[in-house]
């Protein structure tokens, strides 16, 4: 990473055990005709075996093996050069997995606080919890503690030295003092295995003597936990050697082992494992147990992903040091940070990024890395302006271009639709309000419970505090955490940035507004620390204690809002899926199409090569998906009809659950219908694993509303009863009436789903930023949340279309636009859309990178159906041209009548506007003789649905 280099356009590449660097090469050239400038590559670095994402990372000094050796990657890399390419790596600092795989966890699951390793991730050793001072919870049990020991789930083993505890397939290392426990065990019988005079056995009684000099280190404070550690590896060498070398000493321990794991049935012979897992630096829980204290950070609810201390110079470097190699050489041309909010403070994590970058390359300190952040931004936020980077990896981009399909008083009406077919009314900030509150207090209780303990110790060394009930400050700082407008603030110290001081000031008057009977007091507390004031009372101490507490506090606001909004709200309020976006606002309200332009004007000034993302790995589903579920807008009462005839239609395949209900609950089937309009395939082809995807889709989706059921406490009679819902609406035996009516309707809605589909896209490539494509994307993507869009993709068939095109393109322009569009479900006609757009950003690279955006003024009656702007750049002019609300307006489904549906609409020229222009996507030449007649928006999309029209500089 010599130099900045802004990528042109990306293509996000989910890597794993199969799809390896070596079927990224065999796609290069179809990406690369293209347009693609840049892969967007998922975590590479060593990741648990098996893993389909790489974000659980077990060994950041390595490549993952799953995808290829290193050799396979400097080809790979080497590809990529040859073409032109660079390589956007995906990277992962907050978190690691907690897993047996991970030799650092190992070793600080081994040897505790004295463990090289235990200050590289974020764990509490001195919890409020007595019995977990100096120890580990890991809630990994799948049954309560007792009942996993006396089942015998929980075994002793020995192998090459090593003894561990091992459950299924995990396996927890013993700590060096307690070798002789189960060394010593039985020590009388070693004398009738061995003569006492051989070698082994004075070998065994010297290893059993050595190990009772490891004594617990708060009693040897001389010597260090490192001569520890060098003493205790080479006993165990000496234990593997003699295990090896005795099958008399191997007999021995294996009769021990025999003995520690008791008898099922009965439970006093578990009593020696019991008593050996007491003295381990971990405790083994129920997963489902959350009275218990978790005392490290976990990546959101995953116990078995644990937060990293990044924060730490040490740990910042051995996470990073083949990242940073990878850029020196120039093997990667740029970052994207997953999880920016889980640091403790991202400022200094990024200019300590940009710095060591920099450093590798002995590049000016003026020269920024290309580095975006995962950051979700609420729908008024901005990105700190003092972030060294590029900008977002896009979901702001997201919300703002998909409200623009999303007609304003339909919407409207289709929430008086949804409160009326599902019996209630519900507000949107109601909703995610009491959905926070819920997560606080079931799947992130643990985390809230030890920040309400952190503020009461704050409280009691306050002058007024000191007295205030700990059980209401804790209600106090959740109700305030409830009404969190964003995802996190950014406090580094006791200077708070405006925005932060803000949005703290909102919530917490939300907070008294909600909870007035709560003791006002609590919340005047929580102000002065939330907000760092210094009263004459306040000590400096006590100030630095606030900060620390308002830093930690921080980290949890992000899992909470995420939770609480993208994984349980987005899921229970849904008048129209097609908004319940991350980070999106479902509201009706929320609906501007003005927005969109002030949007990118702001952001083009301060964050021009931030990226356009239209679909991620994460988004709840796909471009095309909310493209289809926005026509819904255009057409409220033809939604009503269908919706209540369907509901009549399936009603009988309805089946009691739980208490009678009937499932699916309306809220459900509201949902379920929206999502098959937006996912049912055009391809025949496709047709075999609906049922299967929509069912499995469903499961997840309920359990993450957590109404019926919930991941921890799954309700499998509700979930088994929506399964058999699913199956019996869509089999075409049984309910034929049901299938040819949303048959008839799904042709509308996905056709005019098309046409936002392709102004979706064009606009994605063409507005001020850095364009991006989810694997698969560049044709119809139907696909739904993950694991459904995390699934192979057929670039053979892609490859075959995109050759279609090169070899068609011959052809009169004009007419072979004209075909594709007539035979728009093959999805060549995005792929054309797609590769004519990025050839063109290559051909006129300076003109999109940094080119002036202007809007355009359109007229005409059908001045409301089209979103126009310019770019524009010297002498270069581009007028982009992308239709909406087609389906409302009236236009028919055939080309030749979609002409007269424009009118006289025109778009303004300004003053130094060409007189001529070319359409790239039909190569028609439009001459503007007339200039303030404008651009005939009828003539523009003569051929094609939207409009790529460069200016003729002759």
């Amino acid at each position: 990473m010599v130099s900045t280099r802004i990528p042109l356009a990306t293509y996000r590449l989910q890597f794993n055990k199969n799809f390896k660097f070596n079927d990224a090469v065999e796609i290069l050239d179809y990406l690369r005709e293209l347009g693609i400038t840049e892969i967007y590559a998922s975590p590479i670095l060593t990741s648990r075996r098996g893993s389909g994402h790489g974000y659980d990372v077990t060994n950041p000094s390595r490549l993952d093996p799953d995808l290829g050796t290193e050799k396979d990657f400097e080809v790979f890399v080497s590809e990529l050069e040859k073409r032109g390419m660079g390589l956007l790596l995906d990277i992962v600092p907050n978190h690691m997995a907690a897993s047996s795989e991970n030799p650092w966890w190992m070793d600080v699951l081994e040897n505790g606080p004295d463990s090289a390793f235990s200050s590289y991730f974020d764990i509490d050793w001195h919890p409020p919890s007595r019995n977990l001072d100096n120890k580990i919870l890991l809630p990994i049990l799948g049954r309560p503690f007792g009942e996993a020991l006396d089942s015998g789930e929980l075994k002793l083993d020995f192998r090459e030295g090593q003894f561990s505890i091992g459950y299924f397939e995990s396996s927890f290392p013993l700590a060096p003092r307690t070798y002789r426990s189960v060394l010593q065990h039985r020590i009388s019988r070693m004398k009738y295995l061995l003569d006492e005079n051989s070698a082994a056995y004075h070998e065994y009684q010297g290893i059993v003597a050595a190990l009772s000099l490891i004594s617990d280190r708060d009693t040897t404070p001389i010597e260090s936990a490192s001569d520890k550690r060098v003493r205790f590896e080479s006993i165990r060498e000496r234990l593997r050697q003699l295990a090896a070398g005795s099958n008399e000493v191997t007999q021995f321990i294996q009769e021990n082992l025999a003995d520690f794991n008791g008898k099922e049935g009965d439970p006093a012979s578990f009593a020696n494992l019991q008593r050996l897992l007491g003295e381990q630096y971990y405790v083994l829980a129920f997963w489902q147990n959350v009275n218990e204290t978790i005392n490290y950070r976990r990546f959101f609810t995953i116990t078995d992903l644990v937060g990293m201390r990044v924060e730490d110079s040490l740990v910042f470097d051995a996470t990073h040091s083949l990242i940073l190699r990878l850029t020196s050489r120039g093997a990667v041309s740029g970052l994207r940070i997953d999880h920016i909010d889980g640091l403790r403070d991202p400022l200094a994590y990024l200019k300590r990024l940009q710095e060591r970058v920099a450093a590798e390359d002995g590049a000016k300190a003026s020269e920024e890395a290309y580095v975006l952040v995962e950051k979700i931004l609420a729908r008024n936020e901005n990105l700190p302006d003092d972030w060294p980077v590029a900008g977002t990896t896009g979901y702001d981009y997201l919300n703002f271009a998909n409200r623009i399909l999303v007609q304003p008083e339909g919407t409207k009406e289709i929430e008086r639709i949804y409160s009326h077919f599902i019996g209630r009314h519900l507000k949107f900030s109601e909703v995610l309000y009491q959905k926070k509150k819920l997560v606080m207090g079931t799947i992130l209780g643990v985390e809230m419970r030890s920040l309400g303990r952190q503020l009461g110790e704050l409280a009691a060394q306050a002058r007024y505090a000191r007295d205030l009930p700990r059980h209401d400050l804790t209600e106090a700082l959740i109700e305030t955490t409830a009404c969190f407008a964003v995802y996190r603030t950014y406090i580094r110290n006791l200077d708070l940035p405006l925005e932060a001081s803000k949005v703290l000031e909102e919530a917490l008057a939300q907070a008294r507004l909600r909870k007035p009977s709560l003791n006002l007091q609590c919340f005047d507390f929580l102000r002065e620390v939330l907000l760092l004031l210094a009263p004459p009372h306040v000590l400096p101490d006590q100030r630095e204690a606030r900060l620390s507490f308002v830093l930690r506090w921080q980290q949890f606001t992000g899992p909470i809002v995420a939770k609480g909004l993208e994984d349980t709200t987005l899921y229970v309020y849904h008048p129209l899926v097609s908004l319940n976006e991350v980070g999106g606002d479902p509201a009706p309200d929320a609906i501007c199409p003005r927005e969109f332009f002030e949007f990118i004007a702001a952001r083009q000034k301060r964050w021009p090569h931030s990226m356009n993302a239209s679909s991620t790995h994460d988004t709840k589903r796909a471009e095309d998906v909310r493209a289809r579920i926005s026509v819904l807008s255009e057409m409220p009462q033809e939604w009503q009809k269908h919706l209540h005839l369907w509901a009549a239609m399936n009603e009988k395949y309805k089946i009691a659950g739980n208490g009678g209900a009937m499932v699916p609950d309306h809220n459900e089937e509201y949902f379920l219908y929206q999502t098959l309009l937006g996912m049912w395939p055009l391809e025949q082809s496709e047709l075999g694993g609906v049922l299967e995807r929509l069912q499995s889709y469903a499961v997840k989706a309920i359990r993450e509303a957590m109404v019926h059921t919930r991941w921890t406490r799954p309700n499998l009679a509700h979930e088994e009863g929506l399964k058999k819902f699913i199956a019996a609406v869509l089999d075409e035996k049984e309910n034929n009436a049901f299938l040819a009516d949303f048959f008839s309707f799904h042709r509308d809605i996905a056709f005019y789903g098309m046409l936002n589909s392709l102004s979706q896209t064009l606009l994605k490539i063409t507005a001020p930023g850095v364009p991006d494509f989810y694997q698969g994307s560049e044709v119809w993507d139907l696909r739904l949340v993950d694991p459904d869009n995390r699934g192979t993709v057929d670039f053979a068939r892609r490859i075959e279309l995109l050759k279609s095109l090169a070899q068609d393109a011959s052809r009169a322009t004009a007419g072979f636009a004209g075909e594709l569009l007539k035979n728009w479900s093959d999805g060549r006609i995005k792929l054309y859309l797609i590769a004519k757009a990025l050839r063109l950003r290559e051909e006129f690279s300076k003109l999109f990178t940094d080119g002036e955006f202007v809007p355009a003024e359109i007229s005409g009656e059908r001045s409301q159906n089209v979103t126009a702007f310019f770019r524009v750049f010297g002498n270069q002019q581009l007028l982009i041209l992308a239709p909406k609300w087609l389906a409302g307006s009236g236009m028919a489904q055939n080309l030749s009548a979609q002409q007269n549906f424009w009118g006289t609409t025109s778009i303004v020229l300004p003053d130094n506007a060409a007189a001529s222009w070319r359409n790239v996507l039909t190569s028609q030449v439009t001459a503007q003789g007339n200039r303030p007649a404008g651009v005939s928006v009828s003539e523009a999309l003569k051929n094609f649905p939207v409009g790529l029209l460069l200016s003729d500089p002759t």
